[in-house]
């Protein structure tokens, strides 16, 4: 998937600001790391003379040769030689690496069908591969209509326009063979190009477009897989998986690609099982084999009478199966301990979810609880920086005593105390000397 952050600065590729090279890769399908890049080499001249160059964001890959021996390093824009023109790159691999990558395709390095790179890209290059460019979406969409109205049971899924413009390649998807001598005539006459039809696959559509799985990561096939090998609903049944096509197919409707990479250590965890072992003589009747639990080495068999399932060792199916090669029947199945497994599982901690226990009204009970609590106490602790209450001020204001001259006596309130004698509590001193 291409990064939100990619330059746009003319001259070089998108690839995060970091000046001409992607160091995540994540702009380019199929991307590759050259970890030989930096290592020197005792014989610099003896070193491949081939580069590999990615077009279309690297859903196409073809090998160059150098013969004008310039450095390229990855992510530079080289100009290579096209059909009946030429065509703009990216540089996705080269050194030594590209000898091991043609070694994997058979490609040999004297062919004579690899083409050359011409220079590297120049302003006038770059400029004209970006019009035309921006030319394939409408060109998609013309070119499908032109399909609908010649009535052809094709579904055209990329168009690819080389950047000289002179070569358009259109990539469909047929289930029949498919005549389209009139097709190529139209499109010919339309867009005033070579025109190349390309057949693909479903699973080849699919890393064209891109996506998401079910995984939650970028599709394997648009990311880094390249190759597609078979897949059969058989490997499903190998790792005890049920065939449902909903969930083990992928976004192009075929089985999901990833079935293929466990099925090696499947296979060698059946080795183990014994063979022909789907029933099982017994006194009580005929066991029959209901699943395999493969990584733990235990067989579930279930007998005619009973709804249990008694899970067996390999080592038990073998010594029954040696008894009913005999002519007798197994007195008893003789089940494995699982117990400690399932007191594992209860013993685990698990996630709980909590969301909903505390509601509005445990909050306003507590509230209440804590008030009683200080009003028998005596009242919370008053708070020197409290403003006083309202009441509690009006009711100071009206009991305060005026100064209403030497001769009247003070206005009391209600329970106010009478005033204390000015000779009250002065002992042996005596009334107060005028």
């Amino acid at each position: 998937m291409g990064c939100t952050s990619c330059g746009t600065d003319t001259g070089k590729p998108g690839g995060c600001k970091s000046n001409g090279g992607c160091s995540s890769g994540g702009c380019n399908r199929l991307n590759v790391h050259d970890w030989l890049a930096n290592l020197p080499f005792s014989d610099p001249e003896g070193s491949c003379r081939i580069i590999e160059v990615s077009f279309n964001q690297g859903s196409r890959k073809e090998f160059f040769r150098n013969n004008s021996l310039q450095l390229f390093m990855k992510g530079d824009f080289v100009t290579v030689e096209g059909v009946s023109g030429f065509d703009v790159g990216s540089v996705n691999l080269t050194g030594e690496l590209v000898r091991l990558q043609m070694k994997k395709k058979r490609v040999s390095e004297d062919s004579a069908e690899i083409k050359k790179v011409l220079r590297r890209s120049n302003d006038m290059d770059i400029q004209k591969w970006k019009e035309n460019k921006a030319r394939e979406k409408d060109a998609l969409i013309r070119s499908r209509a032109i399909t609908r109205q010649l009535n052809l049971n094709m579904k055209l899924c990329e168009v690819e326009i080389q950047a000289d413009g002179r070569k358009a390649t259109f990539f469909y998807i047929a289930d029949d063979r498919v005549d389209f001598r009139e097709l190529i005539k139209v499109f010919a006459s339309e867009f005033r190009v070579k025109v190349e039809m390309k057949q693909i696959g479903a699973r080849q559509e699919s890393a064209k477009v891109g996506g998401i799985g079910s995984c939650g990561r970028e599709l394997c096939c648009s990311s880094w897989l390249s190759d597609f090998k078979s897949v059969t609903t058989t490997i499903a049944r190998y790792q005890n998986l049920s065939i449902n096509q909903t969930k083990l197919s992928g976004q192009c409707g075929r089985l999901k690609c990833c079935l293929n990479y466990e099925l090696d250590t499947y296979l060698d965890a059946l080795q183990n099982f014994p063979a022909q072992s789907d029933v099982l003589d017994t006194v009580k009747g005929n066991a029959i084999l209901v699943k395999k639990d493969i990584f733990k080495n235990l067989m579930w068999y279930v007998l005619p009478d009973s709804s249990r399932q008694y899970p067996l060792t390999i080592e038990t199916v073998q010594k029954i199966k040696a008894l009913n090669a005999k002519g007798v029947k197994a007195l008893e199945l003789e089940t494995a301990d699982v117990s400690n497994a399932q007191k594992a599982k209860e013993t685990e901690l698990q996630f709980v979810d909590v969301v909903g226990q505390i509601s509005l009204r445990s909050l306003e009970r507590n509230t209440q609880k804590r008030k009683d609590r200080e009003r028998s106490a005596g009242g919370p602790p008053r708070d020197p920086n409290r403003e006083p209450n309202r009441n509690q001020q009006r009711d100071r204001d009206q009991n305060r005593t005026p100064n209403r001259g030497p001769n009247r006596a003070p206005n009391r309130g209600p329970g106010k105390p009478p005033p204390r004698d000015q000779n009250q509590n002065r002992g042996d001193k005596g009334p107060k000397p005028q």
